[in-house]
């Protein structure tokens, strides 16, 4: 009886050791994976339709979000937020940027202005709207890296209009001294095969070349 009873005990003593070092190891898995998420930056793309991702049929194809799987297989600490809106103006952006600087920003890339161009918006407003984006940002978070994508319009805009239109972008990265892409849409528009059927919204496949425009700028911020 007396050696069946240390059998017993013994198990028991065995059986809450190991329960301790189990729960030592998920402790040390669960502190782990909070600090990775806690150690994952925040990358905010802020636009319009073509960061939204207008017309797709997965939201994963928007170039924001193939962006993300790309820093995910870089194993890169970061995570992206898509802010588009369809529609949105430069001047939609300065009514909603405060409500998104809520959450924390470490990278702020900047893409609008395509909607005040088909809308002959004057080119004055447009860049001052930018700007106060640029300034709300940098107020809010003043270590936090912005980054401006440019846009073109149709030369239906006409010639001068167009040429003051494409040098708005590069006259803010200028002054704020950022990095910018020239026209997110190179090698894109004007290509049938690689928009949709309005001729201004890329496909999944033409968004894979946005994003490696994009990717050009933004790999040198991480």
């Amino acid at each position: 009886m007396k050696f069946l009873k240390s059998i017993l005990f013994l198990i028991v003593v065995l059986t809450a050791a190991c329960n301790s070092d189990n729960n030592k190891l998920t402790g040390n898995k669960n502190k782990k994976e909070g600090a990775d998420t806690v150690m994952k930056k925040t990358i905010l793309f802020f636009g319009n339709s073509l960061t939204a991702g207008y017309g797709l049929e997965d939201s994963e194809d928007a170039f924001p979000a193939v962006i993300q799987r790309k820093i995910d297989s870089l194993q890169l600490p970061y995570k992206v937020i898509n802010a588009g809106l369809s529609g949105e103006t430069t001047s939609g952006g300065v009514n909603r940027i405060n409500w998104l600087l809520k959450q924390q920003i470490d990278i702020f890339v900047l893409e609008l202005g395509a909607n005040d161009g088909l809308r002959g918006i004057p080119v004055t407003e447009t860049k001052k709207n930018l700007q106060s984006i640029l300034d709300t940002v940098k107020s809010r978070y003043p270590n936090a890296k912005r980054i401006l994508l440019g846009m073109e319009v149709p030369p239906n805009m006409g010639g001068k209009y167009v040429a003051e239109f494409r040098g708005i972008f590069r006259e803010v990265a200028e002054k704020n001294n950022i990095p910018f892409v020239p026209f997110m849409l190179e090698g894109v528009a004007g290509n049938v095969k690689l928009n949709l059927r309005d001729g201004i919204h890329p496909t999944a496949e033409g968004y894979r070349i946005v994003a490696e425009n994009v990717w050009e700028v933004l790999k040198e911020e991480l």
